[in-house]
């Protein structure tokens, strides 16, 4: 174990594709933690997904051993996802370093996430080493994107150091800034044990494996430890590193990063953000841990051969690999049992569905995704006005002031939180089928996000075009020196969740990036889109959609759906519907089988009551007959509409 004054905990935070795994490909060759014969790019993504699809979706830790000069430090290293989805890994891994290396691609320049990630570690009150990445491709403004990310943090440009991830260039001066500037980590290794657990992962033989940072004291293998959130308390089977591989050791010490193996079988019983402490002589208080996450997107998840127990398990252990992931059971009449899960954006569906589909071998279906709305009913309407002589005539001033809080809150920023939207007596509508009868809804709210986009200010007559389409409203432009121009927009988070990152790219020929954050509430005409498949309601296919986006909605999915679902022996109806009124219609030719082939002859009756008879067929078939909507009708409705 090393001493606490020779260890340097750090992450890299950047936006997608700025090459962070390849750097750190960099620094794992550069102090020998990998063998050069097991060496493959991003070593550190573990995932066969993240390999294909070049990005990084887990963070990583890994201890490395680094000498300058005689004396040799102990470095942990996290690496950290770019894509605004997973930014909740980010955070995890800021809270358990004291410095953030921060990578800029000298050929795309400073992009939303970056910004985005920056916010995050200076919040967090860590060291920032400034990076300029990619500096061997040719014809770059490198001195341009330097002064740029100098301007960012407000440092000289001499500070901002140049390096290659993928030729080594600089990653030498880079590690040496890092021991330098990054302050190692503070704490008593006296004081009782207090260990953060940051991320976590379920092994089937071990148990939970809980990787943990040491804020105080010291943990060995064999100690009886308790969980302070939870208050289970077990034996330490096994600690160690990462090395990247599991390194088993005696024991952590104040200040290391490492793992813990539980024993725990209960998945629920050790949490991400936890605090892990001695049993014979406890922590005081718990560590602050992590703010709890809350979904943008919801959408139902269903096992395609009803397997309701596995798909239950395999969430359950999903989730503690991936905090941000939240579910409740849901039940189906035409999918049977299965969950409403909240994710923090559309990729993280895809992922998550993926994963299950090859870590599980599980077949899923993923219905349409919905963000959630608030709905105010006549009932809460009622109550709210009983309620209001009570609270004019208390004469405590503490019920007066949350009331004036809240008017001065919704008056200066235009929308409401989710507190005072409880406090109105606010409904939670987070699926289609929760949506109350028009009759008794009062006021709906739907939920709004600040957008950042960072373009070439070439672009920006194509991107406020776009913006005005998604309904949104236009806040400040700033320009940046590399000329770049950073648009603040207010959209509908409805507007963000589908194909929205897609379309972005094409008005701006791929150079925009965007990153956003929840805003508020405000009061929307929000109605429920049915759809009817021969003129019966499938309840998985029915959206929240605002009702001038309704017409268009309607159509382009009842138009996909006929192409999607397999002709049947009858005709099939394929309706849109708002209430009772039907807005958009397609029909599904029946399959013809030509039933008079067999006569070679003969009087023209005969023909004509073989078709009598096939239309009557058809008739009952229709009236009895079930349509069975294919499983990856959900997933193209989601791409394509």
């Amino acid at each position: 174990m090393s001493e606490p004054h020779s260890i340097r905990n750090f992450c890299i935070i950047a936006h997608i594709d700025h090459g962070k795994s390849t750097l750190a490909d960099r620094f794992l060759e550069l102090t020998g933690t990998v063998d050069k014969r097991q060496m493959k790019e991003q070593f550190l993504d573990k995932m066969d997904l993240e390999r294909e699809r070049g990005i990084t979706i887990k963070l990583a830790p890994v201890r490395m051993k680094y000498s300058i000069g005689d004396d040799e430090y102990e470095l942990n290293l996290i690496d950290t996802p770019g894509h605004v989805d997973f930014s909740y890994e980010v955070s995890r891994s800021l809270a358990a370093v004291e410095g953030a290396i921060l990578l800029v691609d000298a050929a795309q320049g400073i992009q939303a996430q970056t910004i985005a990630n920056l916010t995050l570690a200076i919040a967090q009150g860590l060291v920032i080493v400034p990076a300029v990445n990619k500096i061997d491709l040719p014809n770059l403004a490198v001195e341009e994107t330097v002064r740029s990310v100098a301007q960012l943090i407000g440092c000289p440009d001499e500070d901002v150091l140049r390096v290659s991830g993928k030729t080594g260039l600089g990653v030498d001066a880079l590690l040496k800034e890092v021991v330098r500037r990054v302050p190692p980590p503070k704490g008593s290794e006296g004081a009782p044990l207090a260990a953060l657990i940051f991320d976590s992962q379920y092994d089937t033989y071990r148990g939970v494996v809980a990787y943990v940072r040491v804020m105080e004291g010291e943990v060995r293998t064999g100690d009886a430890i308790a969980l302070m959130g939870t208050g289970i308390e077990t034996d330490v089977l096994e600690t160690g590193s990462l090395s990247p591989e599991f390194a088993p050791a005696p024991g952590l010490r104040q200040g290391e990063i490492g793992y813990i193996v539980t024993g725990l079988k209960e998945v629920r019983q050790c949490r991400v953000g936890d605090t892990v402490t001695s049993s014979a002589r406890k922590a005081a208080t718990q560590l602050p841990g992590y703010r709890e996450v809350r979904p943008y997107v919801f959408a139902g998840l269903f096992a395609k051969d009803g397997e309701a127990a596995d798909l239950r398990d395999a969430i359950e252990k999903l989730q503690l690999n991936d905090a941000s992931l939240t579910y409740v059971p849901q039940r189906s009449t035409a999918l049977g049992f299965g969950f409403r899960c909240g994710f923090l954006g559309l990729l993280h569906l895809e992922i998550v569905v993926e994963r299950l589909r090859r870590e599980y071998s599980l077949e899923i279906i993923a219905t349409v995704p919905n963000v959630e709305y608030r709905v105010v009913t006549s009932r809460a309407s009622v109550l709210a006005a009983e309620l209001a002589p009570l609270r004019r005539g208390s004469n405590s001033p503490r019920s007066e002031l949350p009331r004036a809080s809240h008017l001065r809150q919704e008056s200066e920023t235009g929308y409401l939180t989710a507190e005072q939207l409880h406090a109105m007596g606010a409904i939670e509508v987070k699926m289609p089928q929760e949506f109350p009868d028009p009759s008794r809804i009062e006021r709906v709210f739907e939920p709004w996000a600040h957008l950042t986009v960072i373009t070439p200010s070439l672009y920006i007559g194509n991107l406020i075009q776009f913006m005005q389409g998604q309904r949104g409203i236009a806040g400040t432009t700033e320009y940046l020196a590399d000329g770049k121009a950073v648009l603040h927009y207010d959209l509908p988070l409805s507007s963000i969740i589908v194909n929205f990152y897609d379309n972005l790219k094409g008005a701006s020929q791929g150079y925009a990036s965007m990153d956003y954050e929840l805003a508020g509430f405000k009061e929307a005409d929000i109605i429920k889109l049915d759809i009817l498949i021969a003129e019966l309601l499938a309840p998985e296919l029915s959206i929240l959609i605002e009702r001038t986006e309704a017409p268009r909605r309607a159509r382009s999915m009842v138009e996909l759906l006929k192409e999607l679902i397999p002709r049947q022996m009858f005709t099939v109806k394929i309706q849109a519907a708002v209430g009772a009124k039907i807005i958009a219609s397609e029909t599904l030719s029946a399959m013809r089988k030509d039933v008079t082939a067999k006569l070679s002859g003969g009087d023209v009756t005969r023909r004509r009551k073989l078709l009598e008879k096939q239309k009557k067929g058809k008739k009952r078939m229709a009236q009895f007959g079930s349509v069975e909507i294919p499983a990856d009708a959900y997933r193209k409705l989601l791409q394509r509409t």
